[in-house]
Formats: C-alpha cells, structure tokens, sequence
C-alpha cells in the first residue's frame, strides 16, 4: 500500500475510502454495458440448446437420443452426446464426478442429455425441447429421510466434538431438544448462464462466459476437448449477477458450448433461457437441523449436541466445503463450551446443490439461533439477553482463552461482537422498541408485531488453503493512463471500482487515469474464483504489490529528476514527491519510458496465517472474521399469515471502508436477498423430482416493495487488525446473514398471535402459509393450556 508521509496527503487526492459511483453505473443506467450476450456476433455463429432428462433417474438407451429425427427438426446443423466429447466429460469443481453431458444414466430430472445446435436460437430450442430422450426410469431418492434410510451420501459424514456434550447437558438445570429446517434458493442473477464460443486458428478457442472462476472454465474446457490450458483462453467483462451460482455451474454451458464450436469449427452461442437455467442449475443446500440442548436459568448454554443433514444431490459438486463452513459456523458469535457435531451430507437425484452467497454459513447460523430464541422462549427472556450470556468473552474482559476460541480451535483475534451489539442497541432505540411492540401486541387481536437483534460473526478465506492467492497485471502507457488486469471477476458487486481505488492510491494518481479491464485467462492465469468474500482482498492485496514494484522502478527516475534519494520518494497527488519539490505523473511517466524503464509488471498475493486440516476441521480456518447486527420488525396478519417488513436496523463491520457507498449497497442488497431465502423463496419439487418453481411466475423473489421506508446501515467504526487493502474487511456473503433478524422477528409475532405462552416451531422459509399455520397451532396449544 503507498503510504504518504500524513494523512492530509492522502485526503485530497487519494481515491480510497471513498463513496465513488460504480465504474460502470452510467453503463448500466443507459444500457450501454456490454455483457456476454451483447458481444458483436461474428459471421456464421450458430446457437446451442440443452436436451435435458425428463425422469429423475434412469439408464439411457444407446446413447439416449435418436440422432436422425433431431437431425431432421427445421433448421438444425448438429448434434452432439457425451460419446462426442474426445476428453474428459467432467464440471465437477471438485471431485470428479459430474458430466457435463449425462452419459450411460441420468441422475436428475433436467440433467443435460445432448447440445442441439441450429441456425437461431428459436430452432435449437424448439428441437431441444420437442426432443425425446430414450430412458428407463429407475427410482429415485429426493429427500433427506430417503437417503438417510439408504445410507445415500455423496461424501462420508463430518463433526467437531468440544468437551462432553452429553454430560453437560444431562447435568444441565434446564434441556431442550427439537429440529428445524431451512430451504434452497436459486440464485435468479439477473443475466441466465451463458457462453459464446469462437474457434481461433490451430486449434485454438476464446470462450465469452458468464462466469464467477475463468481459470475453471478454461481448465475444463481443454480437458473436454483434450487441448492444452494454453489454447483456451476464457474472457468476463462482466456478469449480471452470480451469487456462486456461477462458480462450478457456468462450466455446464461453456463446455456444452465449446464442444460444438470444436467439433463444428464455428462459432456457437449457448444462452439458456430462465426455465431451462432453473431446470438445470444446483441450489443452496437446504438442511435439517436436530439438537438437544442443556443450559443454565440464565440461558447460558452448557452443552449443545446437534446433527446437521443437508441435501446434496447427484453429485459432490461444492458439497464438502459448503458442509464444512456449516460446521464451523453453528457458533456464529458464541462460546460452546461442550458441543457435539455431526454432519450428513445426503445424495440425491437432484440437481447437485451448490455454491451460494454465504456458502453454509447461513445455515449454521440458522441452526444456532434457533436453539438460543427456543431457549429465550422456554425461560421467558427476551432472545436479546439471552445471545448476549452467550458471547464470545474477550480475555481483557473478565473472559479466558478458552472463552475466545472456536470449536475448531481457532483463536478470535478480533473479536468486536460485544461493541457491535451495543451501537446498534443504542442505534435502535431497541429496549424502547420492543416496549412500543408489546403495546401495539396487546391492542390488536389480528396485527401483531415481532422484533428481533440478531448478530453475525463470518470467517474470510477459502476454507481450501491453496485458493487463497490471487494475481495482478498493471500496464502503464506513456500518456499516463493505467490498464490494471486482475483475476476476480465483475457480477455487479464493485471489484473492479474497488479495484480501480486501490491501483490508483498504490500509485498515487487521480482514479481517472485508471481502467480495469475484462478478466482474461491469458493475462492474470490460474486465478481463483471469485468468492468467499475474498475478491478485494486478494486480488486488491495483488494489486498492491504490483503497484510496489512499480513505484520502486520509478522512484528511480523520480530521484533523477528530483535530485534525491529514491527513498525520499512519495507518490500522491498525481505527481512524485521530495521535499517540497515534485514532478508531474505524465512527466515521470515519459522519461521513465526514455530511459527504457519497465511500465508493466505483475503482482502476486498469497493469505498468510492459514493453517487448517479440512479432515479435521481443525485450525486457523480464516484470516480474520467480519461482524454484524440487524434489527428488524414486522407485522402480520394472523388471519391470513400475510406480513409486512416494518423497519430494518444495521449495524456492520466492513474494517476501514474502501468505498463506503459500494460497500453499503452490498449490505443492504444481501440483507433483502437473505430475507428472501428466509421468508419467501421456496423451491417446490413433485413426487417425481420435478422443479415446479422454475420461473418468475412460480418463484418468488424480494422486490422493491418489500424494502421498508426505514433501512438503515451504519458502518461500524474501526478497521481491520489484518494486512488488507486499507485495512478493509469482506462485503460481499456476511451481510446475507443480517436477515436472520427478518426471521426471527416473524417468529416473534406468530408467539405474540399467542400471547407469548408457547414455544413456537416454524420451518424457514416462513411463507403466509407457514406464518398462519404457526399462528393456528401456537392459539390451539395456548387454549390447551
């Protein structure tokens, strides 16, 4: 990072830390951003569609098709099966276990069966679709109790213990014991998945994906079509959003794709619409928690045994990791000093579930706050008091090391969750709040209000250590401008303006000089994908020391002109600094490139202090944690389970802001996303494992109108304790895990339908069905009472 000799150096002309516009914000408001679909087509492109299974599992015959009628369909050129492929038939991100063209046996309803390939879309969908696939269904397993009674897994089962559990529970002056359960989301990015494949000379393939990880698309690729890495090169401008659902999945349709651009040496555009996408692409995993829980009069739990069985699908896919970061979040911000975990990881003839924003750590939490609001509930205490026994206890604070350590044995070295509860109490006006709510409880029989505080906790870094690197590539022309190339990728979040901030403070020049440009295999290779929250981190932190090395080649020329030492040297204000003399950027630029000075140079970033078994689940998992708290309220209808969000409250930890207007808009987008998955999206199979909820008419997303007039996020004050750029902290998954808060607090209602005298039990997501449901059985057992 360029450090000026004061801050007042920095503050005039500095880029970072502050609220610029999205780079590419007047692109997207005049329609003028040129996403995948928009790249000029060239001359004889040819358009791809999916064949895809319509029975959940089953054996193909032959090779599941019959050629010479799809051959036959108006206007289609080729058709291609997994016997087509001349390599590896391979999109597992992982393990190796996911065609990408079902071959020999269909394991999923919408499994991919044949590319059809036509002269228009149209007809290469219509084919596609009026296609028969030749198969002998076989049954199916579609639940967790199916695969739990088959012992079907796509992986061996996982768990953490921490002390004796099963004493402390039994020894316990109060236990509880239940389970819960929380559904899929689809991502619904707004831009579907698709590629545009061109064959080059010799051999060669430039493929246009909208995609999350480049590097896998490309390595993939070239091993379907039995090529050298080098000979596929894979380029992302930008996507309209991914949410991990772009991760491992893009690689179905960028394979599909380039197996008929190789094949037909032509160039092939694959762009499935909304139904096929949801048909086709994994979900997040849905889990069912049980537990049984012992704590003391005050709430404090003791001991906490819980089993987490989540549905997986045909294949292991990200199921590993997303499992595992469950696990290691099932405390979010609480010291368990007795815990027993255990976690199933079920397969199913579905599609295989996948990444998704917050990658498990939604559902771990979810399972923990739900023991907390069932202990509150059972002892009659607000849930507030009750997380707050619970803390995480700093050592300086009358805590102990023990008190600061995770069950995976980690040691919270930034622990901030007390004084992020305690600015947004007083923020929140909560205590007066919750009074207001209780008030209004007790003068409407058919309204009733809920409040819920919930708090976050949310470890950085893939959990996979080798991931945890990133690369940069910075050219510097002679008019000054700056081309700044990395390896995450742009899916509407601000990496590239954060980017863009970061290459222009290391450099010390105004941001206008700077353009980061498409993601580009062939420029920053083997690069990670962009996700786990890691994207500014490691990319950012690559930046920086490409900006080092240049900065050190052109104090150098700079000394020359200034007559100095070149460690006397400071870059800011678009000029280089010694003393009170300076030169001009463009200036320096020019002698530099007259004294035959490198102007490019790459970076290179690796995350130190990571030392974690993923066999285990035991170590330093994450560089650092972010921090977070939401208060939310609603209100419902008891008579017809409709409900309103009311007010929202956010207090967040985002270290030292980059851009503060960027890093808002991520907040208060994954909260509503969050909110989503908890409250309204649902995904509804038949009996035969088909996705009935696979459009926009079907599957219900948050819209502008169920954002409340009062949201409000403030930026907790503080930066992080870790060697990031600027000492700044993830956005893009912990802020989902705010919205819990939006769930529990219609949870509180439906008890206040009840008058608070029972435990309510109610599965997320929590529809107007379940939310009168809920409503109906809390009034019959308090009747009963």
């Amino acid at each position: 990072m360029n450090a000026p000799n004061t801050i007042q150096e920095l503050l005039p002309a500095g880029a970072l830390g502050k609220g610029l516009a999205h780079e590419s914000a007047h692109l997207h408001v005049t329609g003028e951003a040129i996403y995948t679909d928009d790249i000029p087509e060239v001359q004889g492109t040819l358009y791809a569609a999916i064949v895809k299974s319509p029975v959940a599992h089953g054996e193909l015959i032959g090779e599941g098709i019959d050629r010479a009628v799809l051959m036959q369909a108006y206007g289609v050129v080729a058709v291609f099966t997994a016997k087509d492929i001349p390599g590896e038939n391979n999109c597992g991100p992982i393990v190796h276990d996911d065609p990408f063209l079902a071959e020999r046996q269909v394991l999923f309803l919408g499994q991919p069966v044949a590319v059809v390939v036509a002269r228009e879309m149209l007809y290469a969908r219509e084919a596609a679709h009026q296609a028969k696939v030749l198969v002998k269904e076989l049954p199916a397993i579609l639940t967790i109790d199916e695969a739990m009674a088959q012992n079907s897994f796509v992986m061996p089962p996982k768990g953490i213990a921490r002390g004796d559990a099963d004493s402390a529970i039994e020894s316990a002056s109060h236990q509880l014991q239940g389970s819960t359960t929380c559904g899929q989301q689809e991502q619904f990015y707004l831009e579907g998945q698709i590629t545009y494949a061109v064959p080059r000379e010799d051999g060669q393939l430039t493929l246009y994906v909208s995609t999350q990880h480049p590097d896998g698309n490309q390595r993939e690729a070239a091993s379907a079509l039995n090529l050298s890495t080098k000979d596929v090169e894979v380029i992302c401008r930008r996507m309209g959003g991914g949410f991990g659902g772009k991760e491992g999945n893009a690689s179905i349709f960028s394979q599909s794709a380039a197996l008929a651009a190789f094949k037909l040496k032509r160039p092939i555009k694959l762009r499935v619409n909304r139904d096929d996408d949801m048909m086709i692409t994994g979900k997040r995993h849905d889990f069912r928690f049980e537990y049984k829980v012992g704590f003391d009069d005050n709430g404090r739990i003791l001991g906490l045994d819980t089993t987490l069985y989540s549905r997986c699908g045909y294949s292991t896919d990200f199921s590993g990791p997303v499992n595992d970061r469950a696990v290691l979040h099932i405390d979010n911000c609480y010291h368990i000093p007795n815990l027993k975990v255990m976690s199933h990881r079920c397969k199913t003839h579905m599609q295989s579930a996948t990444a998704f924003r917050g990658f498990g750590g939604p559902q771990g939490m979810f399972g923990i706050e739900t023991v907390i609001e069932q202990i509150a509930n059972t002892l009659g205490k607000d849930p507030l008091d009750v997380r707050r026994v619970n803390l995480y206890k700093d050592p300086a604070h009358g805590g102990s090391v023990d008190t600061m350590t995770t069950q995976y044995g980690q040691m919270i070295e930034d622990w901030i969750g007390d004084k992020v509860l305690d600015q947004l109490e007083q923020e929140s006006g909560y205590r007066a709040r919750r009074q207001s709510v209780q008030t209004f409880n007790q003068s409407n029989k058919r309204r009733k209000r809920g409040l819920a505080m919930v708090p976050l906790k949310f470890g950085i870094s893939f959990t996979a250590t080798m991931l945890n690197q990133g690369g940069a590539l910075i050219h510097i022309y002679q008019d000054g401008s700056v081309s700044v190339n990395h390896g995450g990728t742009e899916m509407g979040q601000g990496l590239n303006t954060k980017m863009a901030q970061v290459a222009a403070d290391g450099l010390g020049i105004n941001i206008s000089r700077v353009r980061v440009t498409a993601t580009d295999t062939q420029k920053v290779p083997n690069a990670s994908a962009t996700a786990a929250s890691s994207g500014a981190d490691i990319n950012g932190a690559a930046i920086n020391n490409a900006c080092d090395q240049m900065r050190e080649r052109l104090s150098v020329v700079a000394a020359r002109l200034l007559n100095c030492n070149p460690s006397e040297v400071r870059f800011y204000g678009d000029k280089a600094h010694a003393g009170q003399s300076s030169v001009e950027w463009t200036k320096l630029i020019v002698q530099a490139w007259l004294d035959r000075v490198s102007l490019s140079v790459t970076g290179f970033y690796m995350t130190p202090e990571i030392k974690y078994d993923s066999m285990t689940l035991q170590g330093k998992a994450f560089y650092y944690f972010c921090y977070g708290a939401a208060v939310t309220e609603v209100e419902i209808n008891t008579l017809t389970g409709e409900w309103w969000l009311k007010a929202v409250d956010i207090v967040h930890d985002v270290g030292r802001s980059i851009n503060p207007a960027v890093d808002k808009g991520q907040i208060e987008g994954a909260y509503i996303q969050g909110m989503g998955w908890l409250t309204m999206e649902e995904c509804i199979w038949d009996k035969k494992g088909r996705l009935l909820t696979h459009g926009p008419s079907t599957y219900k997303i948050p819209v502008a109108g169920d954002v409340p007039e009062h949201f409000k996020v403030s930026l907790f004050d503080g930066q992080n304790i870790k060697a990031t750029p600027y000492n700044s902290k993830a956005v893009g998954e912990p802020p989902l895990m705010l919205a819990l808060s939006s769930y529990f607090a219609l949870r509180d209602a439906v008890c206040a339908s009840a008058d608070h005298k029972v435990v309510v039990h109610m599965d997320a997501p929590a529809t107007p069905e379940r939310i009168l449901l809920a409503c109906e059985k809390a009034k019959k057992l308090a009747a009963e009472r």
